[in-house]
């Protein structure tokens, strides 16, 4: 039988039966998940062939193949303990779009963060779509200004409140016949816009400390939720790190839109664009071309990268 994984938790695995909608837990067989992977084995999302199983205990399904995944939404998860051995941990298996929430307040705009989701969305080919949520909190005028440069470079920016209602129709619509899922940094409303494009879901909606200013997890695992017959929302545990998968220090301008253009006008063709002369990016940013926010968060990014490369 063909089935969708919609939720993983603890090495049971909640399957949507496609042929009828029917709801098995399962485990998956032993030659799946032994030995050492590069990344999950299983994961939210992934398409599977399932048999049903006699035995005690919660799970009554066996996962015994899973299909090859078209893309995910991952990030670098090295194994405690070792220096060299890292895995790819999957988010999301085969997102149709990514939705990247980042609140205009209570936690705080962090636009690096934004930009490492979306340096990683590009990487994988993933198309994303930035939802800049509770609106009301700032106004409208604002919260615009503070996206602003992401719409320049050719990002779609949806503005939502779910207080006033602000945006959800839009978002419901560019979700509808897609797998997408929601992510950001716990706090920053994903399940109360979920609640709001699907009314009677009642997912439980966290406060924000007031101490700290950050967002309390309140989503545990990663979990499909069903907006419709045809479209699927990935609701993902906060991230409070997000560590870029499979992306070296060289190829990290072709993941920024406004810079990848410049770089075949740079003097030298193994130009990093922080200090050679003749760099067509510098120039560039100079001009204005290039936001100075934009080519810093570029400049930190990729020396990250380097850093992590000589571990």
């Amino acid at each position: 039988m063909k089935g969708l994984v919609i939720k993983a938790h603890s090495g049971f695995f909640t399957i949507y039966r496609l042929s009828d909608g029917q709801r098995i837990i399962a485990r998956a067989a032993g030659r799946l998940t032994k030995g050492r992977h590069t990344e999950d084995a299983l994961a939210v999302g992934d398409r599977v062939e399932f048999e049903i199983v006699r035995g005690s205990g919660p799970a009554t399904g066996r996962i015994i193949s899973v299909e090859p995944r078209v893309r995910t939404l991952s990030r670098h998860d090295p194994i405690i303990g070792t220096s060299k051995r890292e895995i790819r941990q999957v988010i999301v298996a085969n997102p149709d779009l990514a939705v990247f929430v980042f609140a205009c307040a209570e936690p705080e705009f962090k636009p690096r963060m934004l930009d490492r989701y979306l340096v990683g969305a590009e990487a994988q080919q993933l198309p994303a779509l930035i939802c800049a949520s509770k609106v009301d909190l700032v106004g409208l005028e604002r919260a615009r200004a503070m996206f602003a440069e992401y719409e320049r470079i050719g990002y779609r920016v949806i503005y939502t409140s779910v207080a006033n209602g602000l945006g959800i129709d839009a978002l419901r619509s560019d979700l509808r016949g897609k797998l997408s899922v929601l992510t950001g940094k716990s706090g920053v409303g994903k399940s109360s816009l979920l609640n709001a494009l699907k009314p009677g879901l009642d997912l439980a909606v966290g406060e924000i400390s007031s101490l700290l200013r950050k967002g309390r997890h309140t989503t545990v695992v990663p979990e499909l939720v069903q907006l419709d017959a045809e479209s699927w929302i990935a609701d993902t545990p906060g991230l409070r790190a997000y560590g870029i998968w499979d992306v070296e220090a060289e190829e990290l301008d072709a993941y920024y839109r406004e810079i990848a253009p410049w770089v075949k006008k740079c003097a030298f063709s193994d130009c990093t664009h922080t200090h050679e002369p003749g760099c067509a990016v510098q120039d560039a940013v100079r001009r204005g071309d290039v936001s100075k926010a934009r080519y810093d968060s570029y400049c930190r990014l990729r020396e990250e990268l380097e850093k992590r490369r000589r571990w």
